[in-house]
């Protein structure tokens, strides 16, 4: 996204030009090559951050941008001390910081950070749908929002030096790769969904008429590379096997592409797919999963991620491990960067 120092843009740049300068204690962060923010650092035990200079066009987001590149830089960093000679009123209001007893003293707290919907969601983001309590299939839920179209999510991973990015998934684009993906002999063991381009297309129609399941891409650097479903956990074959909250979302997920595998892989995406649910909406207390109870590798990977198991139970078609995963727990332990 251009720097355009005359108009305050409508969410965060995702920061293919952010670059940082940092040395004898001071960071200074600039955009598009101009000035965004400079900071003095005094080390302590919760690192101290003395504003020198802040881009008076953009002061919200070059604090934002100051937060992300110091917690970014460090996942054992919880918290940061601001000192600054204002109130910054709209970082207050939005979560970005928060005020002390100490006059010009500030916290910004990493659970609180992560959970800033901007700029993961992009223009995806939507004001929050109103509740409304309705019944299908015999079951009460409330209405769901329509479903987004196109890349609803994108974050750096740094440890992986790559962009993650989601999107929703497009019939006619994606067919194909989703055919083959499905019909990997690896994916079939666990899925059981191998089939021809008809059968297919008819499944992932039915799923795009079905306001309870979101299906979406994964993409490293834009290439997709896995499959993931989205669903609300009330409307779900789960929801009798657990006291499924309103607003719990579930996932499946398929990696396609054998070069995206391993656990280093997993760590990025799965912590990308769970960061984007629990942004889509607030209310959204729980992420939970059904994986195949021997499907031992995937359970490690979401232990890992801080699921936990809560039980194994059966479906029709499998013996299934409960793998759930609290919204607090997530923010708490967050291992984003």
């Amino acid at each position: 996204m251009p720097f355009d120092a005359a108009s305050p843009p409508q969410h965060a740049p995702r920061w293919h030009s952010l670059q940082a300068d940092e040395g004898d204690c001071r960071l200074s962060l600039t955009l598009e090559g101009r000035p965004l923010i400079t900071v003095r650092l005094v080390p302590a035990d919760v690192l101290q951050v003395h504003l020198e200079h802040c881009c008076p066009e953009r002061p919200e987001q070059a604090l934002w941008a100051a937060c992300y590149w110091l917690l970014s830089r460090d996942p054992a960093c919880q918290r940061l001390a601001w000192q600054l000679p204002q109130a910054p009123l709209r970082a207050l209001a939005s979560g970005l910081l928060v005020a002390t007893e100490q006059p010009g003293h500030y916290l910004c707290e990493r659970t609180l950070f992560w959970q800033l919907p901007q700029p993961w969601l992009g223009d995806a983001m939507a004001d929050l749908y109103p509740q409304q309590m309705q019944i299908s299939n015999g079951k009460r839920h409330p209405r769901r929002a329509p479903k987004p179209r196109g890349e609803v999510y994108r974050r750096f991973d740094a440890r992986l030096g790559s962009w993650v990015s989601l999107r929703t998934l497009e019939i006619e684009q994606d067919l194909e790769r989703f055919n083959r993906w499905q019909n990997n002999p690896r994916v079939v063991q666990f899925w059981q969904e191998g089939g021809s381009l008809a059968q297919h297309r008819e499944y992932l129609t039915k799923l795009e008429h079905d306001p309870h399941t979101l299906t979406l891409i994964g993409c490293f650097d834009d290439q997709p590379f896995a499959y993931f479903e989205a669903y609300w956990a009330k409307e779900d074959r789960i929801a009798p096997f657990y006291p499924a909250d309103d607003y719990d979302r579930g996932i499946h997920m398929l990696v396609g592409e054998e070069t995206q595998r391993g656990p280093h892989k997993v760590a990025s995406w799965l912590s990308a797919l769970v960061h984007y649910l629990f942004l889509d909406d607030p209310r959204t207390q729980r992420v939970v999963a059904e994986p195949r109870a021997d499907n031992g590798k995937m359970i490690g990977y979401m232990q890992d991620q801080c699921f936990h198991c809560e039980k194994e139970f059966d479906f029709p078609h499998k013996r299934a491990a409960l793998m759930i995963l609290g919204r607090e727990r997530f923010f708490d332990r967050c291992k984003l960067v």
